[in-house]
């Protein structure tokens, strides 16, 4: 297998190994944001923190599908490609101040005594890390990666014309939640993320079973830098 193979692997890998940490720790950690009052079912903290650690698990991938993909993106871009790089960083860190947020918020449910002022603004919190990071950070390096990819052909254009499109929408879809129009978890905002998911999941696919497309350059720069 050569170099390029592997990374088309490795970073296909990562990708699908972001939704299903993603969808796990949401589905997780729900019940401890969602309680009542401040009232935890039993086992609910626990579930919380088993959601935290696979939102431990998506913080590595994401940055990890960032490093994976620099050494062929760089060939087509080596400025957006760092800003892809970076930005996959920023994304992974916003997401972990949300795992802080979850984390204290465990702390706070446990103490009977303890503020619900504070308790609210944990909570509020993860909210917006949950828009800036998987959904306004993630729409902007989505855009990027999808215009290397389709530029590049380094996969099917119709793959990459899933990542353009859903890049923006995901983005303009944080902004109407930001102000008010419909919250996140709704059908408005699924809706808006489908095309986003619909490109990571055949982005992964791809890459997995096809690897890079022929002709993309990706090969062709590993050979050209051999004999360089």
């Amino acid at each position: 297998m050569n170099p390029d193979r592997r990374t088309a692997v490795a970073a296909g890998s990562l990708f699908l190994l972001t939704e299903v940490a993603a969808i796990a720790g949401a589905v997780l950690y729900r019940p401890l944001l969602g309680a009542a009052d401040g009232r935890l079912a039993q086992g609910a903290d626990t579930q919380a923190l088993l959601g935290v650690l696979c939102e431990v698990v998506l913080v590595v991938a994401v940055a990890g599908t960032g490093a994976a993909l620099f050494p062929v993106l760089r060939r087509h871009g080596e400025g957006l490609a760092l800003g892809y790089a970076f930005g996959r960083l920023l994304e992974a860190a916003v997401i972990a101040l949300g795992i802080v947020a979850v984390l204290a918020l465990v702390t706070l449910r446990r103490d009977a005594g303890a503020s619900a002022g504070a308790d609210a603004a944990l909570a509020a919190v993860h909210d917006w890390t949950f828009l800036l990071g998987p959904n306004i950070a993630l729409g902007l390096n989505t855009l990027v990666l999808a215009y290397l990819a389709y530029r590049a052909r380094l996969v099917p254009r119709f793959i990459a014309v899933l990542g353009l499109i859903g890049g923006p929408l995901i983005c303009l879809s944080a902004v109407a939640v930001m102000f008010g129009a419909y919250a996140q978890l709704s059908a408005a905002g699924s809706a808006a993320a489908l095309p986003v998911f619909a490109w990571e999941l055949g982005f992964a696919g791809w890459l997995i079973a096809k690897g890079f497309r022929p002709g993309s350059g990706a090969v062709s720069g590993v050979k050209g830098a051999s004999a360089g």
